[in-house]
């Protein structure tokens, strides 16, 4: 029987959540009127690492595919601006853009189609392995530096109006801009048809299956876009960086991004966004505390998923559940 009240629930969360996000861009508005340079740099490094853990929670939290690879489409794009701007012009960002959003495409596009039967730690393991060999393609080869990397002399220019990405504070407004339009982009998508298919596959895919989708076709369409906003946030970080070398596609970076999404809760896109906030900040701050802050990072990362299995995007809900689990234990006694 359906619930009655289902509709109703749904609803008012998805005004929560418009809430959420309108009160989280303001804050991100005003913030520079506060902050220092530094931290200005620091806030736009984690809006680029939020974008990057949106398009893994795309696939991890709602298509059911754990990659340990996604690193490979952040850093080809990266090394794509690198390699296509001028030695000393500014790169014209309406032309960069579309060429790293393409090669990042294009590489997913490979990959998928070549490990798009495999699943399970199988899928995570070939994803592996096809980043390494990206990887050391970047390292071995004298193609954009070796192992030294490349430098990118100046950050793309807009061309439009005064805007000039050269400076810090229109940067930072730029990186505002994208992180919305992603948020936002991907909220659409997970509410449509294909959003819907994508969790239907993740919960069973051989359900999905019988009812007639091509579950084989939307996990490709999901890898691919996945891949493609990761060569976003792989663009913005090299435009800001102005650097770029093979680290940018070793797996630690894909570990990373996944510690990110574990920390701030899986299948939610405001965990993606919570969880790279509170990585890099706590990174930030068990760095001031101790040389050891590996060690302080994972323990509390491991405290985390014990106490909040949802994350921290969670928190509400996990408290919610409790009091209920209490309440309900309350009231069976005699």
């Amino acid at each position: 029987m359906a619930d009655p009240e289902r509709p109703r629930r749904s609803t008012a969360s998805h005004r929560v959540v418009t809430w959420w996000l309108v009160l989280g861009i303001l804050a991100l508005a005003i913030f520079p009127a506060i902050a220092e340079k530094f931290y200005l740099q620091l806030i736009t490094k984690i809006m680029i690492l939020s974008i990057f853990a949106l398009s893994l929670d795309l696939l991890v939290g709602y298509a059911g595919l754990v990659s340990l690879g996604h690193a490979a489409f952040f850093g080809v794009a990266a090394y794509a601006l690198a390699l296509a701007a001028p030695a000393s012009d500014a790169p014209n960002l309406w032309l960069t853009l579309p060429l790293a959003l393409a090669a990042s495409a294009v590489i997913a596009l490979v990959i998928r189609a070549l490990v798009i039967r495999t699943a399970g730690v199988y899928f995570i393991m070939v994803t592996l392995a096809f980043a390494q060999m990206v990887y050391y393609f970047f390292h071995d080869t004298r193609l954009a530096g070796g192992s030294d990397g490349i430098y990118v002399n100046t950050r793309p220019s807009l061309e439009i109006g005064s805007i000039d990405l050269a400076q810090d504070l229109h940067f930072y407004y730029l990186v505002l801009a994208v992180l919305a339009g992603v948020f936002i982009f991907l909220g659409i998508i997970l509410r449509s048809p294909f959003g819907r298919a994508l969790q239907g596959i993740k919960a069973n895919e051989q359900r999905m299956r019988a009812l007639g989708f091509p579950t084989l076709r939307y996990k490709l369409a999901a890898f691919v876009l996945a891949g493609t906003l990761a060569g976003l946030a792989g663009y913005l970080a090299a435009a800001k960086e102005g650097y770029v070398n093979p680290e940018l596609l070793a797996w630690h970076q894909s570990g990373m991004v996944l510690m990110m999404l574990i920390l701030g809760g899986m299948g939610t896109l405001f965990g993606a966004v919570i969880g790279a906030f509170s990585y890099v900040l706590l990174q930030e701050w068990f760095s001031n505390l101790t040389k050891h802050w590996q060690l302080l990072m994972g323990s509390f990362i491991v405290l985390a998923v014990l106490v909040l299995p949802r994350g921290l995007a969670g928190l509400g809900q996990s408290i919610a559940l409790r009091r209920r689990s209490s309440a309900s234990s309350d009231d069976v006694e005699p």
